[in-house]
């Protein structure tokens, strides 16, 4: 309950933040010329709820780039359908640069694992540039005689059947990242979903369940409390917060990235000039370093990039997911 107020707090002090400049960003606004993008009102669908980490980085992003463009631009929060029902809606918008998607890797996973999904993420979408990357922690419940990958192995070889992970639901990518755990290790694991992530990691901490890859910004407290036991970050760096746990490579997973991040997209079909207005402005934004702080203090990092650069990403994380799911047969209606 601790860990979960200060959560709700940090949320409550970021939106607080937010709004404080809002009045501010108005005023100091210039109206654009008629006719120019940005000349009215942009809307940024957000598909996932109100408050989470996601929604946290949109609004960040969006109060940074009204002041940049002089227009306001209005967070809709769209969720459901593990992101789909927020997409769509941008799919079929008018490609005109005022209806943006905030994607996430969940428009890289659902790509593999719906079976009527009705978008295609790199045909129906322009990716803009990458907002935040967050890597995944691997962590276990401090009871088990685990401390590194490789015990973790060769537990597993020793118990087969008694290690579990979990995940906050089918089709995910904590999901995703257990299975892909197996199949690089070899290694028998029970998955056990959940409906969302708080109830996960509350079962991991009660010993419920034996592991799981969580958000670092979910599980930082409880591993400083003892509570939790981090066996690697599944980034290509160290995580700042900690600094003597391992990336899953140097703990010997060759290769093994699970990040949570996001980046702005636009419905296929939206003018160069508009895509690169919105580029650079998101860029500007992402480099500030009081932009900087707010992605940190979520366990985060700003990435930015050109839209080339966002789009070679995003294709990596399609392919790698879609050998994940095809090779642990992950499907969903």
């Amino acid at each position: 309950m601790m860990m979960k107020k200060k959560i709700l707090m940090l949320v409550a002090a970021v939106i607080a933040g937010i709004a404080a400049g809002a009045a501010l960003t108005h005023a100091q606004a210039q109206t654009p010329t008629q006719g120019h993008y940005p000349d009215r009102p942009i809307k940024l669908i957000v598909p996932f709820a109100a408050g989470g980490p996601t929604d946290i980085v949109g609004r960040i992003m969006a109060h940074g780039m009204e002041k940049q463009l002089g227009q306001s631009i209005i967070v809709e929060n769209k969720p459901g359908g593990g992101s789909n029902i927020g997409t769509e809606m941008v799919v079929r918008a008018k490609p005109d640069g005022y209806t943006l998607l905030l994607g996430t890797i969940a428009n890289a996973t659902n790509m593999s694992i719906y079976n009527n999904l009705n978008y295609n993420t790199e045909r129906d979408l322009v990716p803009i540039t990458q907002f935040m990357t967050s890597p995944s922690v691997l962590v276990v419940n401090p009871k088990l005689p685990i401390h590194t990958l490789k015990e973790l192995v060769d537990y597993a070889n020793a118990n087969p059947g008694k290690l579990s992970y979990a995940s906050s639901g089918a089709g995910g990518s904590p999901h995703l990242a257990g299975e892909m755990l197996k199949l690089r290790m070899n290694i028998d694991l029970l998955h056990v979903p959940y409906k969302g992530a708080s109830p996960a990691l509350n079962d991991v901490l009660g010993g419920n369940v034996s592991m799981g890859f969580m958000t670092a910004a979910g599980v930082l407290q409880s591993i400083e409390a003892g509570k939790l036991r981090p066996i690697a970050v599944a980034g290509l760096q160290r995580l700042p917060q900690l600094p003597d746990v391992p990336t899953m490579a140097e703990a010997g997973a060759a290769d093994f990235e699970v990040s949570s991040w996001n980046g702005l997209f636009a419905p296929a079909g939206t003018p160069d000039d508009i895509l690169k207005t919105l580029a650079d402005t998101a860029l500007k934004v992402i480099t500030q370093p009081e932009v900087q702080k707010q992605f940190e203090s979520l366990a985060s990092q700003g990435v930015g990039g050109t839209p080339e650069q966002f789009k070679q990403y995003v294709h990596a994380e399609i392919a790698k997911w879609e050998k994940v799911a095809h090779a642990a047969h992950i499907k969903l209606n």
